[in-house]
């Protein structure tokens, strides 16, 4: 087992991409065309929305979702102390100000109470954060954030067909935010999703995404192929509004249909893997779950532990063949956030516990235990490894 090191996350592809990209190929269309808008659909259908928008990854996803709101300029955006950068670096791109928002102990999604704390007159939106699939605490927050008036816009990064408290998560809030990152729950190599009911933003959006163009340009190409077309001037287009290069493409909306034909696969994969994990691991004294993991109708893309000798253990599992990694330092102290201050003293000492283990759908069983093997043994040796 140790010759063939276990990676810690792998894509699930098979020849069922491969027939849907030659399909593409075929047409010799690769560009933003009518398998991005076939995408599109399928998945606001799945997510019972009005609209849902491709892009190229959540982070313009997310972008896209807070500039087209149009905040002024230095107002505030409460966000979680720990997760994925794009979270935070999005609020810097539209000249707004982050507000670093400390964790829950027991499963680093955004704590309530610090969240009350840490609002003032100058928030105008929110994001919480799924973090590793697990649920925020949205019955919470919603109610909450219409009161104050913020515009919440759910990262959904790394969850993607998890149903909290009977609504799926992504549809709670004025905005979802998807991605398709190559690790993901789903991949397209790269690419991300925007789901809204709000149809007074949707065209703002559409146009946000390709680079503030008013008219769509796959409908534009239609018209051009239309009876009428030599009465209008289909290529006219006007810009009133700067936009992004965000759109997706035929090529990702290919493999992205036939991965969103397989989510209940994908996400019930790694349901049942981290049922082993977790029955494997349940007798371990120095190792405890970074999530209470409620596998019922859920969508977890990271298996975490905790640790007080993290370092150790993530050597000894180097040591067998096993990849780990540490999801994530909290966003203050990265250089670019240092001056955006904030007290998070349970995202402080948390993360220094933090340990991702191996967890994708094609995961062998035996490969599991193999791992929780490894733990147990760092387990029951865990005096003897010094800090």
């Amino acid at each position: 087992m140790k010759k063939n090191r276990i990676r810690l996350f792998k894509p699930a592809l098979s020849n069922k991409e491969i027939f849907e990209i030659k399909k593409v190929f075929s047409k010799s269309w690769v560009g933003y065309g009518p398998k991005v808008k076939s995408f599109e659909k399928m998945w606001s259908k799945f997510f019972k929305v009005k609209h849902a928008v491709g892009v190229n990854s959540c982070t313009a996803a997310l972008h896209t979702a807070l500039a087209v709101n149009k905040f002024k300029k230095g107002k505030k955006v409460l966000v979680p102390a720990i997760s994925f950068s794009a979270s935070a670096a999005v609020v810097i791109y539209c000249g707004l100000t982050p507000v670093f928002v400390d964790i829950n102990k027991d499963d680093l999604n955004m704590n309530f109470e610090d969240l009350k704390r840490k609002f003032s007159k100058d928030c105008v939106a929110i994001i919480p954060v799924h973090f590793g699939g697990h649920p925020c605490h949205m019955e919470k927050i919603i109610p909450w954030a219409k009161k104050k008036r913020l515009t919440v816009i759910e990262d959904c990064a790394e969850t993607c067909g998890g149903i909290y408290k009977g609504k799926k998560l992504g549809t709670w809030g004025d905005y979802g935010c998807f991605s398709f990152e190559e690790k993901k729950i789903m991949t397209t190599g790269d690419g991300g999703m925007i789901v809204t009911n709000d149809e007074k933003k949707i065209k703002n959006l559409r146009s946000f995404s390709f680079h503030g163009w008013d008219k769509d340009p796959l409908l534009r190409h239609k018209k051009s192929l239309s009876k009428s077309s030599g009465k209008i001037n289909h290529w006219d287009y006007d810009i009133k509004e700067l936009g992004f290069k965000y759109n997706m493409n035929d090529l990702m909306a290919s493999i992205g249909i036939s991965q969103f034909k397989q989510i209940n696969w994908l996400n019930n994969s790694r349901s049942n893997l981290i049922k082993l994990y977790m029955t494997q691991l349940r007798n371990c004294k120095n190792i405890k779950f970074t999530f209470p993991y409620e596998l019922r109708n859920a969508s977890y893309w990271m298996l975490s532990i905790r640790c007080k000798k993290r370092d150790q253990l993530i050597k000894y599992l180097r040591k067998h063949g096993i990849a780990s990694s540490v999801h994530l330092k909290p966003l203050p102290l990265l250089t670019v956030y240092k001056k955006y201050k904030s007290k998070i003293p349970n995202a402080l000492k948390t993360w220094k516990e933090l340990v991702s283990l191996p967890l994708f759908p094609e995961l062998k069983k035996t490969e599991v235990k193999y791992i929780t093997n490894i733990v147990k043994k760092f387990d029951q040796n865990f005096k003897n490894f010094k800090k």
